[in-house]
């Protein structure tokens, strides 16, 4: 354990931690509890990078935890030979995460690296995206996901645009922990990043593409052109930054009656209308359910705040009920979905590949033997579906068609390498349509792939 009273004193001391931190120190300086927990270790710096509470300390969530991590990615990118690939960032909805993505991109740009930072926020997949689409040797994700309001986090993704994995994961973190003194890590400011060509905001053209990506795994827009009118789709993005992209996903492909949860609608970093905004959480579907019932919705959707993973509630037309999906049926029925479109267009190659983490139903491997697909099973984190794709790009065999895993997670195509919340919100309500063209709701859809299947 360190010396927590000295790291404390130390904070307190050194001019170069600001006022208001100092501030925020002085406030807790009779409670020996508080000092301890926020001094007595590092916050940290694990394989999928920082999360933790907001405030002062170095187990804590702020600027300069965030720079410390990003001097060590820093020195990794050089030590790999990376520096003049740039890194890309967004940020999501949550308190301080517009600071943390500012005060990462100006350690990068002190240590000669390039920074294309996101000018708002923008969901995890498209941060994925954009690492490839500008040819980055990194990303940096500031988002704590579903966590509750008080905390924030550090996500890093490496050039394929997954998660990082070894050996960079392992030489990051290495890299992270040598770094002691917090006050010699390197920053600078915007005019002179800016000055350097190491600061560019990015954004509308960004956007373009990636939507243009998720638009491209429609596999039957005709069910939509026919169906559309008759579908009415309810949608949360949980006060997070799926709003936006869903909504323009949905209607550039021909969704009219799409209503959003008022309450829900606008980031915020309180999440005030749930205990915390998860939409594996029955309360997360709380108003949405109750929308749902005014405008007789067919399905209801919500994203979590970083907007990788998609909860939804499907109705069934007999009862009148809504009825939750967990993470395995959406992925199961999305799936199968996919797979029975494939291969009526004949576009189901002969190396094509299903991928899912271990702990996932075992559901899919019927799916994927039943259409001739090959089932590979990897580690849980979808960073290892990543890896998949990428091993299926460097070795020239294998066809990505699928990957899932339980948690809510799944990617239709290869154009991000993290699971998509937009694709999968707007690949469900195009499933609603094709089998709404054939008498069926999706909650009919789901038990036929249990019929078929086996339960």
């Amino acid at each position: 354990m360190k010396d927590y009273k000295s790291i404390y004193e130390e904070w307190l001391a050194n001019p170069y931690f600001d006022e208001a931190t100092k501030e925020e120190l002085r406030s807790i300086k009779e409670d020996e509890n508080e000092i301890k927990e926020r001094f007595y270790q590092d916050l940290e710096f694990g394989t999928a990078g920082l999360r933790g509470i907001i405030g002062a300390g170095i187990n804590r969530m702020n600027i300069y935890v965030v720079r410390r991590a990003t001097q060590g990615l820093a020195n990794h990118i050089i030590k790999q030979g990376g520096a003049d690939k740039g890194v890309a960032i967004a940020y999501d909805s949550r308190h301080m995460s517009p600071e943390f993505a500012e005060e990462a991109a100006l350690t990068l740009a002190a240590n000669g690296i390039k920074a294309y930072k996101f000018e708002s926020l923008r969901p995890t997949p498209e941060l994925s995206f954009a690492v490839r689409e500008l040819g980055c040797i990194a990303g940096i994700n500031i988002t704590a996901s579903h966590n509750p309001p008080e905390y924030n986090g550090y996500k890093v993704y490496w050039e394929d645009g997954a998660q990082f994995t070894p050996p960079h994961d392992k030489g990051v973190t290495a890299e992270v922990l040598a770094i002691t003194d917090l006050s010699t890590v390197k920053t600078t400011d915007v005019e002179s990043a800016k000055a350097a060509g190491k600061y560019e905001i990015i954004g509308e053209a960004i956007d373009d593409k990636y939507i243009a990506q998720v638009k491209a795994q429609v596999v039957n827009q005709e069910a939509i052109d026919k169906m559309q009118a008759s579908i009415q789709i309810v949608y949360t993005p949980l006060h997070g930054t799926g709003n936006i992209p869903a909504r323009r996903a949905l209607a550039e492909i021909g969704f009219s009656h799409v209503y959003v949860v008022p309450e829900q609608e606008l980031p915020d970093g309180d999440f005030p209308t749930v205990s915390y905004p998860n939409p594996e959480a029955e309360e997360a579907f709380e108003l949405g359910l109750a929308l749902a019932k005014e405008k007789d919705a067919d399905l209801v959707l919500a994203t979590d705040p970083d907007a990788d993973r998609l909860g939804v509630y499907v109705k069934d037309a007999k009862s009148g009920d809504y009825i939750p999906l967990t993470g395995n049926m959406s992925g199961s029925l999305l799936c199968e979905y996919v797979l029975s479109q494939k291969k009526e267009h004949g576009a189901i190659p002969e190396d094509g590949q299903v991928v899912k983490s271990i702990v996932t139903t075992n559901l899919v491997d019927a799916v994927a033997k039943s259409y001739g697909c090959e089932l590979i099973e990897v580690l849980t984190g979808f960073k290892y579906i990543g890896q998949q794709i990428l091993k299926e790009e460097n070795t020239g065999y294998g066809t990505y068609l699928f990957g899932l895993e339980e948690s809510y997670g799944c990617l239709i195509g290869t154009y991000a390498r993290d699971k998509d919340a937009i694709s999968a919100t707007v690949a469900l309500c195009e499933a609603a349509a094709y089998y709404k063209m054939k008498g069926m709701t999706l909650w009919d859809a789901m038990i036929a792939i249990y019929e078929k299947y086996g339960y």
